[in-house]
């Protein structure tokens, strides 16, 4: 399997600094912050309204501020806890959090306030929302064996997230909606045009973005992944095991929807890749820190 993943990277011609892996430097901020949680994610009023009664702030769908944006994302990620929450299991959650953080540390947001989460869905996907909150399901967790693996996956949404993917398709979107001429217009958080945006968000979130912005959060899955000390072939190895994944062992059917087959992204990083990558550092798999799932 390595073989055939390295005759398809063997060819980014990125940089790629090599820095130190430690996470025991987040473990302090991980306690501290913590992921995802109901606390974290108000909805309705608690969400869009001051408890004074006081007309809420205005949203600007011209220029979001990097506020705005982490409201939103928050708003959607609770969307979508309410069809599937996250699994009960503080340690897993406090896990998936270091680990993410940590390779969110070394993208060009590190400033965001990076939320991260396990949901209780066999399916095999996982979603990023603006903002820096991203989750995966427990079915794709099974899949993996690796810290490595689990930082490849969480790198690629990062990706998203630093690229904007998804705030710019909910941009364009309103663009559509309400015209040119109204985007400039700033409309109230505890509007119900905001609570549309929202719900269409999570939409967008389960949906998936196009091949193109797939193929980029791959590619900036490996970079990160890389400057974060994991051994760079994470996220090929999960594409990989996930196409050699049979269709009976059911779970693969909103992946197919969401993302491009695993067989083409991985075909499409193999394009992308330069000799740089074989001078970096060797990384680390870390399979002795893995936690398992109870």
């Amino acid at each position: 399997m390595r073989t055939r993943i390295l005759m398809l990277m063997a060819a980014l011609a990125i940089a790629l600094p090599a820095q130190a892996l430690n996470l025991k430097d987040l473990v302090k901020d991980a306690a501290e912050k913590g992921g995802i949680d109901s606390s974290d994610l108000p909805a309705g009023q608690a969400a869009n309204e001051s408890t004074t009664g006081n007309k809420p702030p205005a949203f600007n769908w011209k220029n979001p501020s990097k506020e705005e944006e982490i409201q939103l994302g928050r708003e959607i990620t609770g969307n979508l806890l309410g069809a599937a929450p996250l699994v009960d299991d503080a340690a897993l959650q406090n896990y998936v959090n270091q680990v993410g953080r940590w390779v969110a540390s070394q993208s060009e947001r590190a400033d965001l306030p990076w939320r991260f989460g396990v949901i209780e869905s066999e399916a095999i996907n996982a979603f990023a929302a603006p903002g820096g909150y991203i989750v995966l399901t427990k079915g794709l967790y099974r899949k993996l064996q690796n810290e490595a693996q689990l930082a490849g996956v969480l790198a690629h949404e990062i990706g998203h997230v630093v690229r904007k993917h998804h705030l710019k398709v909910i941009q364009k979107q309103q663009l559509l909606s309400m015209g040119a001429g109204l985007l400039g217009e700033k409309v109230s958080k505890g509007d119900q045009k905001l609570d549309m945006v929202i719900g269409n968000g999570a939409e967008i979130m389960a949906r998936g973005l196009d091949k193109n912005a797939e193929y980029e959060a791959d590619r900036d899955g490996v970079v990160l992944a890389t400057r974060a000390g994991y051994d760079s072939y994470g996220l090929p190895e999960v594409l990989q095991s996930i196409s050699a994944t049979s269709n009976s062992e059911g779970g693969l059917t909103l992946l197919y929807k969401t993302h491009p087959h695993p067989d083409e992204r991985l075909a499409k990083l193999g394009d992308a890749i330069g000799n740089k990558l074989d001078n970096a550092a060797a990384g680390k798999t870390l399979p002795e820190r893995f936690y398992k799932l109870k």
